[in-house]
């Protein structure tokens, strides 16, 4: 019996590894390309920094690199969230510096508890968000050039926070330091969380599948589910495995990956998720259906400017202090260029939370395989430019080959 979903025969798919693999290529010439072009990416960044050094697929520089991706990588999953309903935040850098700035001030020159500072500095991030939604739903000023103020206004309170001396401090021994910096995930239980992950992604599919054939549409089939988890329990167990063989996974690293989880949840399976998306696609048509897009910017606007806050903490727990440079330099340009690198359309609509991950890991992989080459910075953004203009040029092409058949 054909399922409700496929009784046009333009949607059936092909059974079998040969029909599955016919299918992807199907979509991939109607220009759903999904996280494959990153991937690619990704895996050729690799091998051609292997070829030149031998040391970048170490152990020891990958446990480093999955450290050094996290302030930036939190940071882009804000602008995942901007970015699908057509907005930008030019200021995350600004924000992420000045969230910092207040953190250091609160904890080491005021002496207020780490984690009533922490929560202090975040709250700071949740009201800018909430300024940017109010200036852009009732004045009507448009995201770029709030932003861009932003960006100015909020540098400036950085530094008068940071005072004449212009830098503060943490100390080493304290828990915010030691868990950017020292706290790993014991070897035993990095491989219970990865059985754990493999069996969750099965009983999420499973329950999924079930929920779709009650109602009379197509699923995946029990030997699809068993074997997607089975290559997720090889790949995570092989990572973790080598990662182990030195320091390990870092608990900072794991916070990043559990933002990452949350929010593809959130993206995914609830109401707000859908509503990001349509407002993304169509602000005019999710109007007209009944949501409410002045809730819906907020929501994303407030989501982007908080984790800012969290990466700029994060970043001064990762070098022990705030100074005067915390979140400038780069860092909006590799928040913002992470996430559309990942796969996130700079005219809304279409990216995941992922698009962050594996952005910010094609971005922190350019940046320590050109430094274990010994070459400056120069190289860096060059090659950076390079793969961000491929990556929307990509981006430009899927677009354009959707719309040619006729799927938007």
């Amino acid at each position: 019996m054909t399922a409700m979903d496929l009784s046009d025969e333009r949607l059936r798919q092909r059974s079998g590894l040969r029909g599955y693999g016919a299918s992807l290529l199907d979509r991939v010439r109607s220009g759903e390309l999904g996280m494959i072009p990153v991937v690619i990416g990704l895996v050729v960044i690799w091998a051609v920094l292997q070829a030149l050094n031998p040391i970048f697929l170490s152990s020891t520089n990958l446990v480093n690199l999955t450290m050094e991706c996290v302030p930036v990588g939190i940071v882009a999953l804000g602008i995942v969230c901007v970015l699908l309903v057509g907005q930008i935040d030019l200021s995350v850098g600004s924000i992420s510096g000045l969230s910092a700035a207040i953190m250091a001030v609160l904890f080491v020159n005021e002496s207020w508890p780490a984690w009533l500072a922490v929560v202090t500095a975040v709250a700071a991030g949740i009201g800018i968000g909430l300024l940017y939604s109010l200036v852009h739903n009732r004045v009507g000023i448009p995201s770029f050039v709030i932003t861009l103020a932003g960006l100015l206004s909020f540098l400036g309170l950085q530094l008068k926070a940071l005072g004449t001396s212009g830098s503060i401090n943490l100390p080493y021994d304290s828990a915010l330091v030691r868990f950017a910096q020292l706290w790993f995930v014991p070897a035993w239980l990095s491989y219970v969380v990865v059985v754990v992950a493999a069996a969750a992604l099965f009983a999420v599919g499973y329950r999924h599948a079930g929920k779709r054939r009650t109602v009379g549409l197509s699923a995946r089939s029990l030997r699809f589910l068993l074997a997607r988890s089975g290559l997720m329990l090889a790949g995570l167990g092989f990572a973790v495995w080598y990662l182990n063989r030195t320091r390990g996974v870092g608990w900072m690293f794991v916070l990043f990956v559990g933002l990452a989880l949350v929010l593809h949840y959130g993206l995914t399976s609830t109401r707000w998720g859908k509503s990001l998306y349509a407002v993304g696609g169509n602000v005019e048509a999710a109007r007209r259906a009944g949501l409410n897009v002045n809730l819906v910017y907020t929501s994303a606007f407030v989501l982007c400017t908080t984790l800012a806050a969290v990466g700029g903490i994060l970043a001064a727990a990762r070098l022990a202090a705030a100074n005067q440079s915390s979140g400038g330099g780069d860092v909006n340009l590799n928040a913002i260029a992470a996430a559309v690198i990942g796969g996130t359309s700079l005219f809304g609509g279409r990216g995941t939370a992922f698009a962050a991950v594996l952005g910010i890991l094609v971005i922190q992989s350019i940046s320590s395989g050109l430094t274990l080459l010994s070459l400056d910075s120069s190289y860096r953004f060059f090659v950076t430019g390079v793969v961000l203009l491929l990556a929307v040029g990509v981006d430009s092409l899927a677009r354009r080959s959707r719309a040619s058949h006729g799927r938007g």
